[in-house]
């Protein structure tokens, strides 16, 4: 009865605080059975006992097995037994009443699971776990923790002190084992730990007494000063504490243990709300702040072993260990209640007050001051020397219970924990392996140190990679605020800790420190962007201190490290405005030392990276992870990275020995990415640049072992303090942007000497990265480097490729044109170096037909001994001509030649190329056109004949297109128009597109070439060359050429009679029929012959007397004959027969057949070069009086005939020397239309000034001719004279010549042509007013 009057007064007492409370969640562990009935038949009866609300009673609920169903109000208060695990179900929804066992097991299965704090039936021994993995430490895996996800919407203060716990007991163990020197024992695990019973709850008096009694602790209850509790208790309250009676009935019940209804227990009262304090940005506690060293960043890692025991810690467990466990437990609950009540709300005054009058009514008074922990000092003291296995667990799952939102709670709880695990390793770590398993948490894993016991010393590296495990699962599980982040932390600065103290931790091999490292590179990822604690700084030394474990960091963790370290400090603004950057503080912090503290660990972090693998590898890993940095446009990030390194490589060259001699390419990338900072902005960011680059340089020299040039490049380190010295002085003008000097610098000395081929090459292609960039100063810099290291002849042929590919590619990104014309000059000397490996390099690079290497093909020609050798060399790759059985249908494409001949085409209408064309005219001549019949034989002619000229739009070229276009533009660019005209206005071209008609396109060509004298030496020299060779189809192409050249005028000034009857003789043994046919003709020929000359001659004139028979037979077979024997005659010349077959061809240009009238045309224009030099003048004055029959017969119905009129017409105009006869071949050519009419008019007209008359005589007899064409031309050629030049022509006309102009115009005036008779009333009055001007 007299509990259930305490239990009702309590209650009645406690809903009448005024503070709001949410109510503790009871189990069986935590009540007496009798305080437990009545919790039930308080939840029967319908009435809330914390609340005083009406509550159902849940279904099926009976015995102790009862659970009080909490209160749906929100969980920032909750501080019972499953305060953690409900406070997250409460913030969603009430749980609906079930039975207690139904809602314990659902409860367990993730967000709506609830377990007991101590283990239950049917969960797996711990020791006998621990033992397993004893016996394995290498198979503490993260798959220990549950599987079941839990609720990871947890309330901000939960996840704290339960890995804290584990941690400070393993401290404790490490600790208290260095501390004496003791070794660990043979026997792996204590029969003790692996045979300790499972904690179950107290269930009913008889349970209760046989604990009791086991502990040996009944008898009578001590004199308690109930005063002195209650003032603990409840030292707020002015009125009488409800919690009095309830301690009285406590302590009696004691000595009435037989009553049904005694408790071993008391309940204990919710604590008090959370009380958020102001906004602390993202920092750990006070005393957390303090466990880093101002002047030594790492000794967060390795930190001082805690100071020994305080000193009133002595007499106070001698007093403890005089009480009786009734004493003991009522002192626990005392000060539990104390820890609960006056946590955030007492002074330290009052605080101080209440623990000395309740260690005095247990007759303890100290003098000494108290520290803030005193009171889970205390605890810990008390549990640590109780001997009830039952009342150390009930009161370690009630300590357990308590709040954890504050840094101080979580401190004081692990601290407890801590002194606990001392003496009772077993029970400590049992409970916290079950909790970690039953609870999801959220702590903080902070230990003070301890006195465990050395027996199991052994089980702690396993025990703490379980830990870890544990660790990372919460954290991953947990929603990311604050108080996750600096718990975590916490608890990875006292892991690191305490494995410090441990030897064997650096050769154990631990299974979660890559995970424990991504949860802090979160951390750190998620900081803001200002300083205001040392948090980035802790994060990294924890992360230094784990990368020493085993086993070693893979290069992907480190590199995500690296990369989020580097992130997190680089990206803080500046330093001038980094203050200003702060939120609203209590108290602003020293910003600058934050920073420097920060900068510290980052290069503390990468030395530790240094210090395990001494290699250059390691040093070019870590400088491969700045180079986004050292890019970056800002200048303040430059500066911090270029420090970062600066502060790297000085520590390596001063303190670290390099144990592997490697030589890492991307060394040389890093070497650029520095040097192009030699021009910063920065003043500080250029002189550690420099630093950097020597340094490098240095480490290098010290791997070679080369002191002499060591101390050589400590010359050039400070060749600014003796610049008087001219190497040095060159080399500083050159870094300070000076003119380049005129010798090499020592610095490409010194890379050329101190690096690899590798290294060059990576060093090269990064200062062409540096090209593009916006900085002018940083590109100028970029391409003066490379100059000079072209000029120094440092390249070695095996780097050309990757240099030229890295050129190729940057080209279209250089913005700066003076950085672009450097660039082109470097190209020039190192083709000039390298001639062959660059062309090769620029053949791959792209199609020809792209154009985007160019530029570089440009470059070589700057100099024209350079493009003589290019253009050898591309002669020779086209020479390169595998035969079709070696050939695949992919690889036709890929061919060698194929790229050269699309390189030629190119180069042809380059002007810088155009005089080494000219030099190379003959060998190019003679490769395209067996390159031509090469792709003939490979069967790549397909659409040849679909090209067309007049259309513009890019389309890629047929191999066989490309060749024929190449033959044309080697004529026209060279200005050897003349023989690209002939055969445009023969169709000669379109005979080369076809195999079947190739000799006759070469035959012509040749004919051509020798009828304007076109290089005539030099083709002859290379076609002579070209018949000795194997191939056949170059003796096939060399005795075409060669045979038509026997009728040249000219070859008797480059070559001997003799010398060429060899070389035809020599034709004669070829075994290709067409070569042995040649061979045989031009043997024949008038210049091996010359006494045919005579005789041609004769027969020429005898075939002349049969144009004047009235009809002749077959005058188009009579005009082909007459035409071979002109061609025959070419060298020795027709004489005066010319000038009067030219007589005798002019009246046929009328005839009415077509054939007889083309032929006649055609022959006219062959005729007029047969004269030779005496009678030319003779043949250019009747040339002059064809010009208006050949210009109208430019509109002829026949195209045949049109044809032949162009050939002969532009032949006239170049024998008459007019002024645009290339344009007038254009027109001609292409020209269409009334404009293409009217401009051919013009040349015609302009060339031959005074001589209009003369043009409008000629042209008056067709307007009667009988075809509509020719006199609608004549027409508009009359009309156009009398418009433009009617001055001109009323100063040369005579009367007589206007009298015939009437004549033909009255003809038109009676025309049936209507358009006759108009042109004649448009133009009678110009006649009318001629005849009245024309006096004489």
């Amino acid at each position: 009865m007299a509990w259930r009057l305490a239990w009702r007064l309590a209650c009645r007492d406690e809903a009448s605080v005024s503070r709001p409370q949410a109510p503790a969640s009871l189990c069986s562990h935590s009540l007496g059975p009798p305080l437990q009935g009545h919790c039930q038949r308080g939840a029967a009866s319908g009435r809330n006992l914390w609340k005083g609300s009406p509550v159902r009673p849940l279904p099926g609920s009976s015995g102790t097995n009862s659970l009080l169903s909490p209160v749906a109000g929100g969980c920032s208060g909750w501080r019972g037994p499953f305060a953690f695990l409900l406070g997250p179900l409460l913030s969603h929804s009430p749980p609906q009443p079930q039975p207690p066992a139904r809602l314990l097991a659902s409860l367990c299965r993730g967000p709506t699971r609830v377990q007991t704090l101590c283990p239950q039936e049917g969960d797996p021994p711990v020791s006998a776990v621990r033992s397993s993995e004893a016996q394995d430490p290498q198979s503490c895996t993260i798959a220990r923790f549950p599987p079941e996800r839990l609720d990871t919407h947890q309330e901000p203060g939960n996840l704290e002190w339960m890995t804290m716990a584990f941690a400070s007991s393993m401290k404790r163990v490490l600790g208290t084992s260095l501390q004496k020197g003791v070794q660990p024992p043979e026997k792996t695990v204590s029969s003790k730990f692996v045979n300790s019973p499972q904690l179950k709850p107290m269930a009913g008096r008889a349970g209760a007494k046989r604990e009791v009694e086991q502990a040996g602790h009944l008898g009578s209850v001590p004199a308690c000063p109930i005063k002195a509790l209650a003032k603990i208790l409840c030292p707020v309250c002015t009125a009488p504490c409800a919690w009095l009676p309830l301690v009285v009935a406590r302590a009696r019940a004691v000595n009435d243990l037989s009553s049904p209804e005694a408790p071993l227990s008391v309940a204990v009262t919710p604590s008090d709300g959370f009380h958020h304090p102001r906004w602390r940005p993202n920092c750990l506690s006070s005393t957390e702040e303090q466990e880093v060293d101002t002047d030594h960043p790492g000794r967060v890692i390795m930190g001082e072993h805690p100071s020994d025991s305080p000193p009133w810690e002595e007499a106070l467990v001698c007093e403890i260990r005089a009480m009786s466990a009734l004493e003991q437990s009522l002192a626990l609950e005392a000060v539990r209640h104390c820890i609960q009540e006056h946590s955030q709300l007492l002074r330290k005054e009052m605080l101080d007050t209440s623990i000395q009058e309740l260690l005095a009514s247990l007759k303890l008074d100290l003098k000494q001051p108290l520290e803030k922990t005193f009171l889970f000092h205390f605890y810990g003291l008390i549990l640590r020397e109780c001997a009830s296995a039952s009342l150390l667990k009930e009161h370690l799952a009630s300590l357990l219970e308590l709040s954890h939102q504050s840094s101080g709670q979580r401190e004081g709880i692990a601290l407890a924990v801590g002194i606990t695990s001392a003496s009772h390793v077993e029970e400590v770590w049992a409970m916290l392996e079950h909790l970690g398993r039953t609870r999801f948490l959220r702590t903080t894993f902070m230990s003070p140190d301890s006195q465990m016991a050395t027996h199991a010393r052994e089980q702690i590296l396993p025990w703490v990679d379980n830990i870890a495990s544990r660790m990372v699962y919460y954290f991953s599980c947990s929603t990311y605020d604050n108080i996750l982040k600096t718990s975590f932390l916490s608890a990875a600065i006292m892991l690191m800790k305490a494995l410090q103290r441990e030897n064997g931790a650096q050769s154990y091999k631990f299974t979660q420190i890559s995970e424990l490292i991504q949860c802090l590179l979160r951390i750190l990822q998620n900081e803001p962007n200002f300083l205001a604690t040392l948090l980035r700084q802790k994060v990294i030394l924890v992360i230094v201190g784990l990368s020493n474990l085993r086993p070693s960091l893979t290069p992907m963790v480190k590199s995500r490290i690296l990369q989020t370290c580097l992130q997190s400090l680089y990206t803080l603004p500046p330093m001038e405005t980094l203050k200003s950057k702060l939120p609203p503080l209590e108290r602003a912090p020293d910003v600058m030392m934050l920073y420097q503290k920060s900068m510290q660990a980052l290069d503390l972090l990468f030395q530790s990276f240094v210090s395990e693998n001494k290699s250059m590898d390691e040093i070019c890993f870590l400088l491969q992870h700045t180079e986004p940095w050292l890019k970056s446009d800002k200048s303040h990030e430059r500066k911090r990275v270029v420090q970062t390194i600066f502060l790297l490589l000085k520590y390596v060259v001063d303190y670290v020995k390099l144990t592997e001699e490697a030589v890492p390419s991307m060394l040389g990338h890093q070497i650029g990415l520095l040097t192009l900072l030699w021009r910063d902005k920065d003043n500080v960011t250029q002189s550690h640049s420099h630093q950097c680059v020597y340094l490098l340089l240095q480490l290098l020299i010290q791997q070679k072992g080369s002191m002499a040039e060591f101390m050589h490049l400590n010359k050039m380190k400070n060749s600014e303090a003796r610049a008087y010295r001219e190497s040095e002085m060159k080399f500083y003008n050159l870094v300070k942007g000076a003119p380049r000097p005129l010798s090499p610098a020592p610095l490409a000395q010194a890379l050329d000497e101190n690096l690899t081929v590798a290294q060059h090459t990576q060093l090269v292609l990064t200062l062409l990265q540096g090209l593009c960039s916006h900085s002018h100063l940083c590109c100028d810099l970029a391409a003066q480097l490379l100059l000079m290291i072209f000029e120094d002849h440092s390249i070695k042929p095996e780097q050309v490729a990757e240099i030229l590919q890295g050129l190729f590619q940057k080209l279209p990104c250089i913005i700066f044109k003076n950085i672009l014309q450097t660039m082109m000059k470097a190209v020039t000397v190192l083709g000039a170096q390298h001639t062959q490996e660059t062309v090769e390099v620029l053949l791959s690079l792209c199609r020809p037909s792209e154009r985007q290497v160019t530029p570089l093909w440009t470059a070589l020609a700057t100099n024209n001994r350079l493009a003589r050798k290019v253009v050898t060399l591309l002669y020779m790759k086209l020479k390169l001509r595998p035969p079709k059985e070696l050939i695949r249908l992919p690889q036709q494409a890929e061919l060698i030649s194929l790229l050269a001949l699309g390189t030629i085409y190119e180069l042809l209408y380059l002007r810088e190329y155009k005089p080494t064309v000219r030099w190379a005219f003959a060998g190019l001549l003679l490769g395209l056109l067996t390159q031509l019949h090469y792709l003939f034989e490979l069967d790549m002619a397909e659409g040849v004949s679909d090209y067309q000229e007049d259309i513009l739009e890019a389309r890629p070229l047929n191999p066989c297109r490309i060749c024929l276009e190449a033959l044309k533009g080697l004529f026209w660019t060279t200005n050897y128009w003349e023989v690209f005209a002939d055969l445009k206005l023969l169709r000669g071209w379109e005979l080369l597109e076809h195999l079947e008609t190739y000799t006759e396109g070469v035959t012509l060509l040749a004919r051509a070439m020798a009828h304007y004298d076109c290089e005539v030496k030099a083709v002859l020299g290379q076609a002579v060359i070209s018949l000795q060779s194997s191939e056949e189809r170059d003796n096939i192409v060399a005795i075409l050429i060669i045979t038509e050249f026997l009728n040249s005028q000219e070859l008797t000034q480059y070559t001997s009679r003799k010398t060429m009857d060899n070389f035809l003789n020599l034709g004669l043994n070829n075994p290709n029929q067409l070569v042995r046919a040649m061979s045989l003709k031009g043997l024949s020929s008038i210049l091996m012959h010359p006494k045919k000359a005579a005789l041609l001659r004769n027969q020429l004139v005898g075939l002349l007397d049969s144009f004047l028979k009235p009809r002749p037979r077959d005058p188009a077979g009579l005009m082909d004959i007459l035409g071979h024997i002109v061609r025959c005659l070419g060298g020795q010349g027709v004489g005066a027969a010319s000038l009067k077959m030219a007589q005798h061809l002019l009246p046929l240009f009328e005839h009415e057949q077509e054939d007889v009238r083309g032929g006649a045309i055609f022959l006219y224009g062959n005729v007029l070069y047969s004269g030779g030099r005496k009678f030319r003048p003779a043949l250019r004055t009747h040339a002059f009086q064809a010009l208006v029959p050949l210009l109208l017969h430019l509109a002829d119905p026949c195209p045949q005939v049109v044809t032949k009129t162009k050939f002969t017409f532009l032949r006239c105009a170049i024998l008459l020397k007019w002024e645009f006869r290339k344009e007038l071949f254009c027109k001609l050519a292409w020209g269409h239309g009334l404009g293409a009419e009217n401009d051919i008019f013009i040349y015609m007209v302009e060339s031959n000034f005074g001589n209009y008359h003369q043009f409008l005589m000629q042209a008056l007899i067709y307007l009667g001719s009988p075809h509509q064409s020719l006199k609608l031309t004549a027409m508009k050629f009359i009309g156009g004279l009398l418009e433009d030049y009617f001055a001109d022509l009323c100063s040369y006309l005579r009367k007589g010549d206007v009298k015939i102009l009437l004549k033909h115009f009255e003809m038109l005036k009676q025309d049936q042509d209507s358009l006759s008779r108009k042109f004649y009333r448009s133009f009678s009055g110009d006649i009318i007013a001629l005849y009245q001007y024309v006096t004489h």
